[in-house]
């Protein structure tokens, strides 16, 4: 048995799941998100708490029982408290700022970038080298810092760069002097 898929989801008074032949549809105060669930397994709500089941023992039976079962509970989190990624920019320069709904990045190339984040995200910057990515969808708020990060990735030998809040940077040493 699934050591994921068989823990149980409380369902806080604040969220709405509703089942409807494959679809699962979650609603709360932040606002709703959908899943199509596999065939391999059946979701059942029992008095404010929600469990996955499989249906049988097959290798992929057992795959979608702990990932849809975290699947939903991300949903239930998301749309009852939201997510939350924090990227610092670290360099001498480097800064970010909001104009109207773009991020525009000075990262140290000639040009600045200028990013439009999806609708559903919701992007902050609270001072020139911090930037806040919040919204419902986990893998959505996580993909969206991905790519800001991927625009100047952090280099080891300064540290230089766009890194996750509490990232560890590898340092490695510079070249060593000649003889």
């Amino acid at each position: 048995m699934s050591r994921i898929g068989k823990m149980p989801i409380p369902l806080s008074n604040q969220a709405k799941v509703e089942i409807e032949d494959k679809l699962i549809r979650v609603s709360g105060p932040k606002g709703t998100l959908e899943q199509e669930i596999s065939e391999q397994v059946t979701v059942k709500v029992d008095e404010g708490i929600l469990s996955v089941q499989r249906i049988n023992d097959t290798k992929t039976a057992r795959a979608h029982h702990g990932l849809y079962r975290m699947l939903i509970s991300n949903m239930v989190e998301g749309v009852t408290k939201g997510f939350t990624r924090k990227l610092e920019i670290a360099g001498v320069g480097y800064r970010a700022e909001m104009k109207s709904d773009l991020l525009a990045l000075t990262l140290g190339y000639s040009h600045m970038i200028y990013f439009k984040a999806p609708d559903e995200i919701k992007i902050e910057v609270p001072d020139q080298v911090t930037i806040l990515i919040s919204g419902i969808d986990k893998a959505l708020v996580g993909q969206v810092a991905a790519k800001i990060r991927s625009f100047r990735k952090p280099e080891p030998y300064r540290g230089k760069g766009i890194k996750y809040e509490g990232e560890v940077i590898r340092r490695k040493e510079g070249k060593a002097a000649g003889k």
